[in-house]
């Protein structure tokens, strides 16, 4: 296998519906701590199935520290109180947001220092945003929470940032996102599954997507065409060398659809990770390997 320059990083920051009990929330009047923040927030989990690109929203990955504002107050991810200026979140809901502390591209280490400071310092907290990606208290799916944010949260204070949610049709589309964020300065992405809800612990609804990997395989099938594709090829079915088969459509030019690559030819492609069963996930053609 070829190690390309990008990889695929699974991860769970989602958490799923709001059905904690009233108790888990600190009293808007109150700075006292919610018991077992670390409990009650998503963590890194693994997608157990290939799911299309078309069932996430995507948004930009950004490498700041986790923040959980409770409606009166910010925590870290482990359930420490962040000391912030009374100014910082004029504004705020009282309601849960769950989010990112983040300063700028690179700057982690800036923003990891202030969060730790006992005593804040409020020039350089000016410098911060607060990015809110969830809202863990919507019983809904991601894409209603998300409307929901924007909705009720857009420029309701300077510090506080809706992230914006785009989606994507395919690997290409999704792949020339990720590198234009990455140009600019960006880590990576995050694909959110619209229709998950809100769930603590660790789970499959959420994709860290960094940087690719390429490797080959051989073709060993034709799948038909359907829709626009009708009397073309619509995937190859291809089988790596450790005997994994997979359909192979994405990234295939009309040409090439037309005039697909021999049986027993071995083709180069890309993707992002592999899933429990070690298929490729969102695998995406890129030429037929030249013999020479």
């Amino acid at each position: 296998m070829v190690f390309s320059l990008y990889r695929l990083i699974l991860s769970g920051l989602l958490l799923g519906p709001y059905l904690f009990a009233a108790s888990v929330y600190a009293d808007p009047t109150s700075h006292q701590a919610p018991p077992n923040i670390a409990q009650q927030l998503q963590h890194a989990g693994a997608m157990t199935a290939q799911v299309a690109i078309s069932e996430y929203l995507v948004s930009e990955k950004f490498d700041g520290v986790r923040g959980f504002w409770s409606g009166s107050a910010m925590y870290s991810r482990s359930g420490r109180p962040i000391d912030l200026p009374m100014w910082f979140t004029d504004g705020f809901p009282d309601e849960p947001l769950d989010g990112e502390l983040w300063i700028g591209h690179g700057r982690f280490d800036e923003i990891s220092a202030l969060v730790r400071q006992s005593a804040p310092d409020e020039s350089d907290w000016r410098k911060v945003k607060f990015m809110v990606f969830d809202v863990p208290q919507l019983a809904q799916p991601f894409a209603m929470r998300y409307g929901y944010a924007q909705k009720q949260f857009t420029d309701i204070s300077p510090y506080l940032v809706v992230i914006v949610q785009r989606q994507f049709t395919n690997a290409v589309a999704l792949d020339a996102h990720l590198t234009q964020v990455i140009k600019e300065g960006g880590e990576g992405l995050m694909l959110h599954r619209k229709s998950a809800l809100y769930h603590q612990g660790r789970n499959q609804d959420l994709v860290k997507l960094k940087r690719y990997e390429d490797a080959e395989a051989e073709v060993v099938g034709y799948h038909q065409g359907k829709g626009k594709y009708l009397g073309m090829l619509g995937a190859l079915e291809v089988e790596t060398p450790s005997g994994i088969r997979f359909k192979l459509g994405s990234g295939l030019t009309d040409a090439e659809r037309r005039n697909p690559p021999v049986l027993g030819s071995i083709v180069t492609y890309k993707y992002y990770g592999v899933t429990s069963n070690g298929v490729p996930r969102f695998a995406s053609f890129m030429r037929v390997r030249s013999n020479q």
